[in-house]
């Protein structure tokens, strides 16, 4: 009887050893470049976690066992590798195909470009104002006089309530490392995570586009995807003559499906030169500003996939000004259409990150959809050092 307890308790102990998650990566690489491939999206099918590669081509999670994983990019064909295909050292290596397409032909409408815009813009939001939950992993950094001086990233969920047309926030891990100055103004201390995913779902970025105006300020124009023949992209940039226009677009989408897969906006140093440069004490002017959203339809859901923005400004001061850059980055790791419970408590109602304490619970940043590259984990470290 003791020789039968102690053979089953080892085969739960063997068992427990083997259910034990383990950390895996895979780096995305081109076929024929070899070189590695940004923002390819890797789905975990086991756990339908989302991750995106970083400019390495890597991306880091955790699993039990083994699991199929479907990678796709716009510019290459989707694939699916089974498990038993990859490597058995925890490292695999994945690549894609560039898509043979070439089109990159001007495609000719009845349709005024500015109408298809609005008719995009009113279908995406139609197909991504369902209530569901994301769950994201957001981070930002924070540069001061062009060094690298703040940074904070969290393990947050997003609450989409379709009747109010709102998000609530629950943060699940956080954490900031670094020293801001009292005297940096306080709204470039961070994104407006209240706010930020609520832009992207109503698509508040085409305003300027979707006015009757717009016309007078901006030129359309719209191309077959040089690499996907299923996608068109539409670039608008302001007219010489535009008085206020300074930002240039350039919207991929699927004109079957009419969504918008995709987004950068951008503006460009002429542009820039085009603005009045403001001289009082405390007023910015703005040296940079880039936008760039992805979005996911995976056959039945459409959902914000991805952002990355990045914004400048020098702040007018006494003595001399202040070089200001925030880099903002999010992620989708996960989409569900079922509500979270949560308490009243619980909802995160400051602005940022920032504004809240440390909660570090699991190393959730290798493993939470957007592996840093060494380059980020070194400035990273130097800004905890500085603690």
């Amino acid at each position: 009887m003791k020789r039968l307890l102690l053979l089953f308790a080892v085969l739960l102990l063997n068992m427990s050893v083997f259910a034990q998650s383990e950390e895996y990566s895979i780096v995305v690489k081109d076929i024929e470049t070899q070189l590695p491939i940004e923002n390819a999206t890797v789905v975990i099918m086991k756990t339908k976690q989302i991750l995106l590669s970083n400019e390495e081509g890597k991306v880091t999670f955790m699993l039990t066992g083994g699991s199929n994983v479907q990678v796709s990019e716009t510019n290459y064909e989707d694939i699916t590798v089974r498990w038993t295909s990859l490597n058995g050292d925890q490292k695999f290596v994945i690549y894609l195909k560039s898509k043979d397409n070439k089109l990159d032909e001007v495609v000719l409408s009845k349709e005024a470009p500015d109408k298809i815009l609005q008719k995009l813009v009113n279908n995406s939001i139609k197909k991504i104002s369902i209530s569901h939950r994301q769950k994201v992993y957001v981070r930002e950094f924070f540069m001061l006089d062009n060094q690298y001086s703040y940074y904070n990233d969290g393990l947050v969920n997003f609450q989409f309530d379709k009747n109010n047309n709102a998000t609530t926030l629950l943060v699940e891990q956080n954490r900031s490392y670094g020293l801001l100055e009292t005297d940096i103004s306080a709204d470039l201390r961070g994104y407006n995570l209240n706010n930020i995913m609520e832009n992207y779902s109503n698509f508040k970025y085409f305003d300027p586009l979707l006015d009757s105006k717009s016309r007078k300020e901006y030129d359309f124009t719209i191309k077959g995807h040089s690499t996907n023949k299923d996608y068109y992209v539409m670039s608008v940039s302001p007219l010489d003559k535009a008085k206020e226009a300074i930002d240039n677009f350039q919207i991929i989408y699927d004109p079957l499906k009419k969504l918008i897969m995709e987004f950068t906006i951008s503006v460009t140093p002429l542009s820039l030169d085009k603005i009045e440069e403001k001289t009082k004490e405390g007023e910015k002017n703005m040296t940079k500003s880039f936008v760039k959203v992805n979005y996911r339809w995976d056959g039945t859901d459409y959902y914000v996939l991805s952002s990355n923005e990045e914004i400048g400004y020098s702040i007018i001061q006494k003595e001399k000004p202040k070089n200001i850059q925030v880099r903002n980055s999010f992620v989708t790791t996960g989409f569900n259409k079922q509500n979270f419970t949560y308490n009243e408590s619980d909802v995160f109602k400051e602005k940022s990150l920032f504004n809240k304490k440390n909660k570090i619970l699991t190393n959730y940043w290798d493993i939470s959809g957007f592996t840093a590259t060494d380059e980020e984990k070194a400035i990273i470290a130097s800004l905890e050092f500085k603690l």
